[in-house]
């Protein structure tokens, strides 16, 4: 009983529609019943007169909602003297407004759960030892943070203890507890296992992922349902149809009432209640399974993607490319080159950057014992490469082209295998040779496209950085017939806007992503590694390290327009079918306005369908991606 009186105080206008239908029953069955058309005639045109107000709003906006029929059938049924099946109308609209938001409030609980387990506060260790109880905010990069057993990770950070234990479901999903050693990095709103740990801070906690994703999921659940946009589109033919069924029924009988009879069960709830809560029902099911859908229009987007491009490196492939091969081409400079050299000073240059290309490098020169040196001068051309000076030599390290601009001549291509791409580097204007590194193609790239072309994505395309034969390989082994290579951030927005076919998906992970992520019609953002500026630039962030996520988010946004238009058209359905029996003076107004009610009821049932089905991307290999082999580079 106190829900039912806490949902009452929270929705004023249902609670004011009960009390005066308790009042009035009051007065009908005590010597003051001829009061009650009055109480209940002036209360449901009160109510008419607020919806009224609210669509001549939305017609101000150059919105055509669907109250016109709400209001004309309260007004027609207190011209006609059925009072008690106006205030049943006004029960219907007061009471669809309450059930829409107490229906998104519970199909959002998922979407909302990260946000109830966002730490306050952590334990700051000082200068001498002592513990101080901060809130987040006060810390900043470098500090030392205990985080004690079963504590959320506040901040990002690096561990500090030898060892430590850590649930990361909230985060990737992955449900068994994760080991990290000193060193490696820990993630804020990841829990601490038993034991307690501390860590240095890497970064603000406004910077940490764990921030990022709440004020991801923050968005997404203040976002507003543009499918109500589509449902008022179904309005205008609805509303037309009902006054004409309600026209000739009144024609026909001679009888006003009969007209009022249909209007009743006109109300058209089910267009306004269904779409937002099969909306809000799908984004709950897409955060559920990793992906953070930041509005609404993005699962309208889906439903109608016709082509989906991708970027290579962390998304396609792992992003985690190895160093398997230096290979010297200059004899000598300096006091002579080897091997060990060569990649010393490569790696040296490539410490600057921030590029997974730049850490695959240093960390294949830290593998082999190399030292690094700090440079005496280093700069960065955007997805081209790094030109630095060391021990006095003028390095340049990236693509082949970037390399071949400054020896001022064509270099011979490094001969590589499907799967490998080559780093080039010039020392002191001269070709000095070349980096081999293999970054492989993630396992489940090749099942998650097949699930995407199943689902009706028919053109595929791959945009990278990277030289156009390391392109074609990964190409050619996922059957993606459509590569452009050595792109630029710019080149890539280009092509995007080039595609034909739209609305196009963009799916990248990188910070040169976010131009392109911005510019396609639905952008992905691979964010579980913490690419701020990508997921900042998307519609959807993909919480997990995993492609296959890219295909959950699509399909649920397919499957979730399918159920709101489902649920408008049997909402629709049933009240053409109640009209005609009402048409035939076969149903009564105050029947007919409880009728109305179990239209409104089942809309809503149907709409919250949208919450649930099954797991979108099976456990498939790679191989079992067949599509056609990859072609020459077409035009984008």
């Amino acid at each position: 009983m106190g829900g039912v009186f806490s949902f009452l105080k929270r929705y004023p206008f249902v609670l004011a529609t009960v009390l005066v239908a308790i009042f009035a029953g009051i007065l009908a069955v005590g010597p003051a019943a001829e009061v009650v058309p009055w109480v209940l005639g002036t209360f449901a045109l009160l109510m008419a007169g607020r919806s009224f107000v609210g669509m001549v709003r939305e017609l101000r906006s150059g919105s055509f909602g669907v109250d016109l029929l709400a209001i004309t059938a309260i007004s027609a049924a207190v011209a006609v003297g059925e009072y008690w099946a106006a205030l049943v109308i006004v029960l219907m609209l007061t009471g669809g407004e309450a059930l829409e938001d107490y229906a998104a409030h519970r199909a959002k609980k998922d979407l909302t759960a990260l946000l109830s387990k966002s730490p306050q506060s952590a334990s700051r260790i000082n200068a001498d030892g002592s513990v101080s109880v901060v809130p987040i905010d006060e810390l900043v990069p470098g500090d030392e943070v205990l985080v004690r057993a079963n504590e959320v990770v506040p901040v990002d950070g690096t561990l500090t203890s030898a060892t430590g234990e850590f649930d990361e479901s909230s985060l990737t999903g992955e449900s068994l507890p994760v080991e990290l050693v000193r060193g490696e990095e820990v993630l804020s709103g990841v829990v601490n296992g038993s034991g307690s740990v501390t860590l240095i801070a890497t970064r603000a906690a406004k910077d940490s992922q764990y921030q990022q994703i709440a004020a991801l999921v923050e968005e997404a659940a203040t976002s507003k349902a543009p499918m109500v946009r589509l449902a008022d589109r179904f309005a205008v033919p609805f509303t037309l149809i009902s006054l004409l069924i309600a026209g000739l029924a009144w024609w026909f009988s001679g009888d006003p009432v009969r007209f009022a009879e249909v209007l009743v069960v006109a109300t058209p709830c089910p267009l306004i209640i269904a779409a937002p809560v099969a909306f809000m029902a799908g984004m709950s099911r897409s955060a559920r399974g990793g992906a953070i859908v930041k509005s609404s229009a993005t699962l309208e987007k889906f439903h109608r993607a016709r082509s989906i491009a991708f970027d290579k490196t962390g998304t396609l492939t792992y992003g985690q490319p190895s160093l398997t091969a230096v290979r010297t081409t200059l004899a000598q400079f300096g006091a002579g080159v080897s091997e060990n050299r060569l990649l010393q000073l490569a790696a040296s240059a490539e410490q600057t950057s921030a590029h997974t290309l730049a850490a695959a490098v240093t960390r294949g020169a830290k593998d082999r014992g190399i030292s690094l040196i700090t440079p005496e001068k280093s700069e960065e051309s955007t997805a081209n490469g790094v030109i630095s000076v060391i021990d006095g030599h003028d390095v340049w390290v990236g693509k082949r082209s970037f390399i071949e601009e400054k020896v001022g001549k064509p270099l011979t291509r490094t001969e590589l295998v499907p799967g490998e791409l080559a780093i080039y580097v010039a020392v002191d204007r001269q070709h000095a040779g070349a980096l081999v590194l293999k970054d492989e193609v993630r396992e489940n790239s090749g099942s998650t496209l097949e699930v995407l072309k199943h689902h009706g994505i028919e053109h595929f395309t791959m945009l990278t950085g990277d030289d156009q034969a390391t392109a074609k390989h990964v190409a050619a082994e996922l059957g993606i017939d459509r590569v452009q290579a050595n792109c630029l951030p710019a080149d890539k927005v280009a092509a995007v806007h080039g595609i034909k076919e739209r609305p196009v998906i963009m799916v990248g992970d990188g910070v040169n992503d976010a131009p392109v992520l911005a510019a396609a019609d639905v952008g992905v953002a691979m964010g579980a590694r913490g690419a701020t500026a990508a997921s900042e630039s998307a519609d959807v962030v993909i919480l997990r390290d995993d492609i296959s996520r890219v295909a959950h988010a699509v399909v649920v946004g397919r499957e979730t327009v399918n159920v709101a238009l489902q649920a408008i058209a049997v909402g629709i359905l049933l009240s053409l079918v109640f009209m005609t029996i009402a048409a035939f003076g076969n149903l009564p107004a105050i029947v007919g306005a409880w009728m109305q009610e179990v239209v409104d009821v089942v809309a809503i049932l149907w709409a919250l369908r949208a919450s649930r089905g099954k797991e979108v991307v099976p456990e498939l290999k790679a191989s079992s991606w067949k599509s056609p082999a990859v072609t020459s580079q077409p035009k984008v």
